[in-house]
């Protein structure tokens, strides 16, 4: 790359064209500033849309209290983005952009028509209007020794100054839309402290036979009922779906419980987790079904009979059994109501629906500043908190996005300078 002298942006630079950066260039803007978004692909919001492409769950509609124990260990901070910008902000926020809301059957927050590509055209079609100009196919690099930030370009190195940057880089989910976490290393160059990403929402391997593997992957578990111990031993268990791959397993109940049992294989190499194939019917009715003559049925035949096992589920039991099952009712009842699964390892963080791990939020003050690089605010994904899919994910970026722009706002009408200090008034195009 050819090296350029360093030029300056007359406001904020926002770095990453997702929910977060542009919620944050629409507050911005409105505020009367300068803003200037840069962007690595050649258009903005491309894991927004991929997010939509089966109906954009924007949100959830569950009480708040509810709605904030999502996010686990990091609720708590969390709880104070929602504060500023809640479930019933944001689709509030939509309906200004003219999109109206429902609530789905399972409590989710939809656009009426299900669609995120006609919100975002708007959306940056009305930034654009706005004045907020876009700087597509600029990749971040961190700074250089003058705390200018670093950017690959199809036309060669770019450096430039600004008032103050607003980081929205993603995690390092999806790599191929623009969320591949190559800023974590010059974040940490910077003395802003990252906690190792990983795959959240993702999918287990467990190491299936090649017959298995090739028969059923793909095929539906449904409905069937979890059952797990978190790290502290306690059992739970959650009804829901989840779907065979090559690789083992993956679908929303098991995202939902993702991150203990990533946690879990991550302190002990492995973990098990039990599924219920037959929810409907106790142990005891099950083991009755099961003891009815067969006569000359086949033990297949049988079983789809007695306890509606054909197909994956089958497949699936005599996988885990070792083909062999048990002659004894009560034994073979027992292995349908907690057939056990051994997790062997998370399918790797660039398969996953978001990322767990990022900037850890004690190296940044509330209004979401780094300290050690004053002027600098991150927002979204790359920041270290997690949910389950639902409109948690989506709630949480927008609403860090919010906090992180008026933090801007703020430490800009305090007067203070940036450690990236103003260039030549020149304009980036």
């Amino acid at each position: 790359m050819s090296e350029v002298h360093p030029s300056a942006v007359p406001g904020v630079a926002i770095v990453g064209g997702g929910p977060a950066g542009l919620i944050a260039a629409e507050i911005l803007r409105a505020a009367g500033m300068d803003v200037d978004l840069f962007e690595a692909k050649g258009s903005v919001g491309r894991k927004f849309l991929i997010a939509g492409k089966g109906g954009l769950n924007l949100t959830h509609s569950e009480p708040f209290d509810a709605f904030v124990a999502r996010y686990g260990a990091r609720s708590a901070a969390v709880a104070g983005w929602l504060r500023r910008f809640d479930a019933q902000a944001l689709r509030d926020w939509a309906r200004g952009h003219g999109v109206e809301t429902f609530v789905g059957s399972s409590g989710r927050v939809f656009p009426a028509d299900l669609k995120a590509a006609p919100l975002l055209r708007g959306w940056v079609r009305r930034l654009r209007e706005a004045g907020v100009r876009f700087h597509v196919q600029h990749r971040w690099l961190g700074w250089d020794d003058e705390g200018a930030m670093r950017f690959d370009t199809p036309h060669g190195a770019r450096s430039l100054h600004a008032r103050a940057t607003l980081l929205a880089l993603g995690g390092a989910s999806w790599p191929q839309l623009g969320s591949d976490g190559a800023w974590v290393p010059a974040l940490q160059q910077a003395g802003i402290e990252v906690a190792p990403l990983q795959p959240a929402n993702c999918g287990f391997d467990i190491d299936w036979s090649a017959h298995f593997a090739e028969r059923h992957a793909g095929a539906p578990l449904k409905p069937v009922v979890l059952q797990w111990n978190d790290m502290q031993g306690s059992p739970h268990q959650l009804q829901g779906e989840c779907v065979v791959t090559a690789a083992g397993i993956e679908g929303s109940a098991i995202y939902a419980i993702a991150a203990g049992l990533r946690d879990a294989i991550a302190r002990d190499g492995e973990t098990t987790l039990w599924l219920d194939l037959v929810p409907g019917r106790d142990i005891e009715r099950l083991t009755s079904d099961l003891g009815r003559p067969r006569g000359k049925r086949s033990v297949g035949e049988h079983l789809r009979r007695s306890a509606g096992i054909a197909g994956a589920q089958a497949g699936l039991l005599r996988e885990v059994s070792g083909r062999e099952l048990p002659d004894d009712p009560r034994a073979l009842a027992t292995l349908l109501k907690r057939l056990p699964l051994r997790l062997q390892r998370p399918r790797p963080v660039a398969e996953a629906i978001s990322t767990a791990g990022g900037v850890r939020l004690e190296t940044l003050d509330d209004a979401l500043m780094a300290p050690a690089r004053p002027g600098v605010f991150v927002a979204g994904e790359m920041l270290d908190w997690e949910a389950p899919t639902g409109g948690y994910l989506l709630t949480a970026c927008f609403a860090s996005g919010v906090v992180a722009a008026e933090g801007v706002l703020a430490w800009l009408a305090r007067g203070e300078t940036a450690t990236a200090a103003i260039g030549p008034d020149a304009v980036v195009r």
